[in-house]
């Protein structure tokens, strides 16, 4: 498992002006739009990978140890990750968005953690359970794993933590069967808010970890 630092990130979409709200079909909950909010995590997910793991070659030793996915599958392959997702997680409180050929899953903080504590909360246990079993027999792609949180407290405070809480859903995939060599760990503190801190809403929102799922090609 590999810890990335923090990088600055100039493009992060604030998605709160976007869109108007609707029922998540997976979650059954109200939302933001899923343009708005796919357009919100998409634009920071993307600025992560491209700092985590977009380098030249990035995929040569996985490739290599687990198989690469075909070009012309990966849309297909992507697609067919997605749908079992969707299936898993429905009325979970996760939502599953897609930035190209990436799976986006954002995870809020109120459902993974208490207050100020990086232990998962136990009645997230069945969630990330489904989450390991779709990842197991997906075995093609790359597993970033993000931590974000509000602006309350000190930003070194805020890193530390959503390190620590990013570490632990890594942890617990890879306990369930997801191979660590795919596993990539984050914490950005308040770096990247989806949302405006000046709101309890916002400030919910922030408090988060997504796992990015990224294709493993040559």
């Amino acid at each position: 498992m590999i810890l990335r630092k923090s990088v600055p990130v100039w493009c992060v979409i604030l998605i709160l002006g976007l869109g108007g709200c609707s029922t998540n079909p997976y979650t059954g909950q109200k939302e933001v739009s899923h343009t708005a909010i796919g357009a919100g995590i998409g634009a920071v997910a993307g600025a992560i990978i491209g700092n985590n793991i977009g380098q030249a070659g990035r995929n040569t030793a996985l490739a290599a140890t687990i198989g690469a996915i075909a070009g012309g599958s990966v849309g297909y392959y992507m697609d067919q990750q997605q749908a079992a997702l969707h299936r898993q997680l429905q009325g979970s409180g996760v939502s599953v968005t897609r930035r190209g050929n990436n799976i986006i899953l954002n995870m809020p903080g109120n459902i993974t953690f208490a207050t100020n504590q990086y232990k998962i909360a136990p009645h997230f246990y069945r969630v990330l359970n489904s989450v390991a079993k779709v990842l197991v027999h997906y075995q093609k792609t790359v597993v970033n794993v993000a931590g974000f949180t509000d602006n309350t407290g000190t930003q070194a405070y805020n890193q530390k933590l959503s390190v620590k809480r990013a570490r632990s859903v890594a942890q617990y995939l890879i306990a369930q069967g997801v191979q660590n060599a795919r596993v990539r760990v984050a914490g950005y503190g308040e770096s990247h808010p989806i949302a405006s801190n000046a709101t309890a809403r916002g400030r919910a929102m922030n408090r988060r970890v997504t796992i990015t799922l990224v294709p493993i090609t040559r």
